[in-house]
């Protein structure tokens, strides 16, 4: 099963941002995460358009941007424009969520569909044909650093059996309190990609802790 590591930059240091986008480029993770934050959906605010604009000047990487913002539809377009080849919307957010996907996928991307913590994954029974990625919230979203919620693993093997009951090939990505532990169990239950910040960043030699993880 295909396994890949998404530094999250939400965790990097910002006055040496492009210090640390060298970092991935050298390093095994195949993506960069974006945390986009608009303070109204999450309790937070974090970046946008300019960053990753500056950042697909000079990244190698897959740029797989998550916006936990309200009113996503707006944004799809530019975000596009700024360099995104993933956008991941809140399916708690998006009210018309069919016309969303499809609004990702013909700027060419792909497109993925966010859930929190509290949000079953039942509710994707009729969109998962169309979507490349379910990416499941293992911790409540605004902050890094919290505590993984245990539920998820249960949530992954409900989600998996999902998607190979309908034959797809949609990845599950997995986003907050990823570690050595909580990783290697996260990709036993099924996941494909996990998102990891403080523990890259705030590690001795972030390059070989994203080695480690993919690995473990």
């Amino acid at each position: 099963m295909k396994r890949i590591i998404a530094p999250s930059i939400l965790s990097a240091n910002f006055l040496e941002l492009g210090k640390d986008i060298s970092m991935i480029n050298q390093s095994d993770a195949e993506w960069i995460h974006f945390d986009v934050m608009d303070g109204v959906f999450v309790p937070n605010i974090s970046f946008g358009l300019p960053i990753l604009d500056q950042v697909k000047n000079v990244a190698t990487k897959f740029l797989d941007v998550h916006l936990m913002i309200a009113n996503p539809d707006q944004y799809i377009i530019p975000f596009k424009e700024a360099g995104a080849d993933n956008i991941t919307v809140h399916y708690e957010t998006c009210p018309h969520l069919n016309r969303t996907i499809n609004s990702i996928k013909e700027q060419g991307i792909m497109a993925g569909v966010c859930l929190n913590p509290h949000t079953t994954v039942d509710l994707l029974d009729e969109i998962l044909p169309y979507l490349d990625m379910v990416l499941l919230m293992s911790v409540n979203p605004g902050f890094g650093g919290q505590q993984f919620i245990e539920s998820t693993y249960e949530k992954i093997i409900k989600l998996k059996k999902m998607i190979d009951k309908k034959g797809l090939s949609t990845l599950i990505e997995v986003d907050g309190g990823v570690n050595f532990e909580t990783g290697k169990k996260l990709f036993e239950s099924g996941a494909h990609v996990l998102v990891s910040g403080s523990f890259i960043f705030k590690s001795e030699n972030p390059l070989h802790t994203i080695t480690n993880l993919l690995n473990i």
